[in-house]
């Protein structure tokens, strides 16, 4: 594990930002360093606000897509939301379809089948927006790419407005409106909106025609705050706004089907770690193991009881998706070894019934054994379909278009990505993949990485530097949450393994200046114990988080990795 000290910021900007906050040195330089550098950038980094979103008209064809679907309302034509079949593309739906249901009721939803369509928009879907007199569709999460398809779609005029948030290729899908921040000729100020939050400025730019304010869309904020942790997109500017105000929604007032789940759960309050690993996963459940469509179902749902049922369901669904991924993470590895593939650039793996639903699951485990680029592959219909993930500091995008000539379609972004290929293609793909990665790719970046925010004594945790911390939040990429380095610890005898594998450790650390004790947790570090049982002195790099048990709260260093002192 490499441990990446982040550098001091200028000194002069962190005494300067410490005396007008009144706030520890520390805390100064951890703001600073995300570009927080005065009194005004911190009051509106700690205090989000709405008027802080940006004017939807901005965005690149937002006064064309407003345009057609008020003639589509006046001309009572009936319009489809179709999104992609992940947490994202749902939420993006059900946002949509259930604000346009408020005041006209000719709305419907349309997920494609993963398995019968695949990703995105799909002819299938288009024969079904004909044969039941669709006019228009609405398309979330996806279509940026899909030129073919709303080709076709003109053909049996059928009108496209397209909310994407993935790349662009190089010619644009001739469409009623292309909604893409990351579109070459779009001036829209924040491009890392995902595709629920693309669905989101499209409703503020339909609600300020009707004169309606931004504060009577909050009720929808609970969808785009799960889309952003789910779909991993950095939390700065207007998604951190978003997301502030949808986790408010979340734990205040959510929606009947955000609701049955957290009841489920029994959880008191949800934190944005709460909905990337517990709600984001069962509302993705849907689209991995049945079908889309039965989680815009429970998003959508108003009746409480109604939710429950659903909730039910997607409950059972996720219960099979943790099976599932198990089962083809560990056939993957054996694979891996039998193949003599430990010491690759790339893990690229295929089986013709893995479940297709799982393999991006998949492809994210693998990389916590074997830390490289990976993709995934299963039978797809006549095609080989793949979940592509990578490593921190690498673009696997740019390298599968430099693969391109083997793959029939791809898409995603720089971290994620989905691919089919002919099975004729598979070796061609995987040799160039694994060439293309080799010569690319520094090796540094083959070793995981933690960036450390700051070093500090441990005496400096008090609950004034615990309470700002927590206002640092909500945390995602590019703000993440500080990680923090202290030497010269000592375990004070009682540490141990635990877990039933034994993978963890559980230590009482002494700091060597104040002799305090301090509890801490280590997920995984299992393997380090001997470190602490040798009775040196040892630095960890750890977050600080709050441990409620019993209804007592305390702080816990959450250690994400110890090294023996230099």
């Amino acid at each position: 594990m490499r441990w990446n000290l982040k550098s001091l910021p200028e000194s002069k900007k962190i005494i300067s930002l410490a005396s007008d906050l009144n706030i520890d040195k520390n805390l100064a330089k951890i703001l600073v360093q995300r570009n927080i550098e005065t009194f005004d950038q911190a009051k509106q980094f700690f205090r989000p606000s709405l008027k802080d979103l940006h004017d939807p008209y901005l965005m690149k064809d937002m006064d064309k897509a407003v345009l057609r679907i008020d003639k589509a309302i006046k001309k009572k034509e009936n319009i489809l939301v179709y999104g992609d079949y992940d947490v994202d593309g749902t939420t993006a739906v059900s946002l949509v379809s259930s604000y346009l249901n408020v005041d006209y009721g000719k709305v419907a939803n349309y997920i494609p089948d993963r398995y019968d369509e695949g990703y995105g928009i799909s002819f299938k879907g288009i024969d079904f927006a004909f044969d039941n007199d669709f006019s228009l569709i609405i398309a979330l999460d996806c279509g940026i790419k899909a030129i073919d398809k709303v080709a076709y779609a003109n053909k049996k005029n059928i009108d496209f407005i397209i909310c994407d948030h993935h790349r662009p290729g190089i010619e644009l899908p001739n469409a009623i409106a292309v909604l893409d921040p990351k579109r070459d000729d779009c001036n829209y100020p924040y491009d890392e909106l995902c595709g629920c939050g693309i669905g989101f400025k499209l409703v503020q730019a339909l609600a300020e025609k009707k004169g309606e304010t931004v504060e009577s869309l909050i009720p929808y904020l609970d969808l785009v705050a799960t889309a952003i942790a789910a779909d991993i997109v950095p939390i700065t500017g207007e998604n951190r706004i978003l997301a502030t105000f949808g986790l408010q929604v979340i734990n205040t007032k959510p929606r009947p089907g955000f609701k049955a789940i957290i009841n489920q759960i029994k959880k008191d309050k949800i934190n944005i770690t709460d909905v990337v690993f517990i709600i984001a996963p069962r509302i993705n459940a849907a689209g991995r193991i049945k079908h889309g469509l039965y989680a815009v179902e429970l998003l959508t749902e108003t009746n409480f009881k109604k939710a429950q049922k659903a909730a039910a369901k997607i409950e059972t669904f996720n219960s099979d998706r943790k099976e599932l991924d198990k089962q083809i993470t560990r056939e993957a590895l054996q694979q891996i070894e039998k193949n003599d593939e430990k010491d690759n650039f790339t893990s690229v793996v295929y089986q013709e019934d893995w479940h297709k639903g799982v393999i991006g699951i998949v492809a994210s485990r693998l990389i916590e054994t074997y830390y490289r680029p990976t993709l995934v592959f299963t039978k797809s219909g006549e095609s080989l379909a793949a979940s592509a993930r990578s490593v921190k500091g690498f673009d696997v995008y740019n390298a599968l278009q430099e693969c391109s000539e083997f793959i029939e379609q791809f898409g995603g972004h720089k971290y994620a990505a989905g691919l089919t290929l002919l099975p004729e293609n598979y070796q061609k793909f995987k040799d160039k993949f694994e060439l293309v990665v080799k010569n690319s790719i520094p090796k540094e970046l083959l070793i995981p990485q933690i960036t450390i925010d700051s070093e500090i004594s441990l005496q400096e945790i008090t609950p004034k530097f615990q309470r700002i911390l927590n206002q640092l939040g909500p945390f995602g990429p590019q703000n993440m949450k500080p990680v923090f380095m202290t030497s010269g610890l000592r375990d004070n005898g009682y540490g141990k393994k635990v877990g039933q594998e034994e993978d963890h450790l559980k230590l009482s650390i002494i700091n060597g200046v104040d002799q305090k004790t301090y509890q801490a947790i280590g997920f995984g570090l299992g393997n380090k114990y001997n470190l602490i049982n040798k009775g040196n002195t040892f630095k960890a790099a750890f977050t600080i988080e709050e441990n409620h048990w019993n209804g007592i709260t305390s702080l816990q260093l959450n250690l994400k990795d110890i090294k023996e002192d230099n």
